[in-house]
């Protein structure tokens, strides 16, 4: 896998969680990698995952390698 850049705070502080998985330390976002596309969720105060998608375009949501 490249450098991942986080999509939201544009930094490189990414910790891997799991198998295409990936966190934020600066902006503590979530991070999944699927079919070269960036998935992002907020954590909620209850463990819950909330989609910000919406928040960015597609073109900035594709990975780049």
């Amino acid at each position: 896998m490249c450098v991942m850049e986080c999509p939201n705070c544009n930094r490189k502080d990414i910790g891997k969680i799991g198998s295409q998985q990936y966190y934020c330390w600066n902006c503590f976002i979530e991070i999944s990698v699927v079919n070269d596309e960036v998935i992002i969720h907020q954590i909620e105060s209850d463990g819950s995952l909330s989609s910000l998608n919406d928040l960015f375009t597609d073109e900035e949501r594709k990975l780049q390698g």
